[in-house]
């Protein structure tokens, strides 16, 4: 699996996320590849430092290579590359969040003309597999609409179970996961019936009115960090375009 690690990383401990590195380097930590461990198993992942430390859960670029059709096990510890497009794992994602301090998850996204809209959910918390890595999401804020938490759409993905092609737990007569859209199905998701968002549909990145496929999004990101944001002052780029 492309996220494990040489036994070698095995023999040390690591900070258990990218805000604790970013905090040891007093807000000096460049963006880029890591090894974090939120529980027993350390884990590379991608650190977002000129943000304030945030840990990437999850990267896609519309029309990836890498395929978002996975089955359970494959989204339950993670699948593709770190420096690409790539889930961290449900199980890790449930490591993470699963702490007294609790996380944030932020989703930013970018569209063709580079323009950043982004949305965070405090607090955030994926359950455990035996909840089926339900979400729970708290307050919203953000330039992007409120697409897990609003129910504009007719779809509530907060408190959802995890679904994926071998493992149905949503709440339409089909699998969502399995529905295709220009012959590409759906991908893991936390589906209602089905999606208001699903950031794991590999030609499409849906967000409602944001991503969609009359106003194309480039790239999308998950990423988390705990509430505690200490003494440091996050490096958080005032730009509003990013590089394509």
């Amino acid at each position: 699996m492309i996220l494990s690690l040489p036994f070698f990383f095995l023999l040390t401990e690591y900070p258990r996320d990218c805000y604790e590195i970013f905090k040891q380097s007093e807000g000096h930590s460049k963006d880029g590849l890591y090894v974090i461990q939120p529980n027993k198993d350390p884990i590379a992942v991608y650190c977002n430092m000129q943000d304030g430390g945030w840990t990437v859960i999850q990267h896609i670029t519309a029309n990836s290579t890498v395929d978002f059709d996975r089955a359970w096990q494959d989204y339950k510890y993670g699948f593709g590359s770190v420096h690409e497009n790539y889930w961290l794992g449900n199980e890790y994602m449930h490591q993470l969040t699963s702490t007294p301090t609790p996380y944030i998850l932020r989703v930013k996204l970018v569209n063709l003309n580079a323009e950043i809209k982004w949305a965070e959910y405090e607090p955030f918390q994926i359950e455990d597999e035996e909840s089926q890595y339900r979400i729970r999401l708290g307050l919203y804020k953000g330039n992007a609409v409120d697409a897990l938490t609003q129910d504009t759409e007719a779809y509530l993905h907060d408190n959802q179970k995890f679904t994926t092609k071998d493992k149905d737990n949503d709440n339409y007569f089909q699998n969502c996961a399995k529905l295709e859209y220009n012959g590409i199905p759906g991908g893991g998701w936390w589906y209602d019936a089905c999606a208001g968002a699903n950031l794991n549909r590999r030609n499409v990145i849906y967000w409602q009115k944001d991503c969609n496929k009359e106003h194309m999004c480039k790239f999308a990101w998950m990423m988390v960090k705990p509430t505690d944001q200490s003494q440091i002052v996050s490096k958080a780029c005032s730009c509003q375009k990013d590089e394509l």
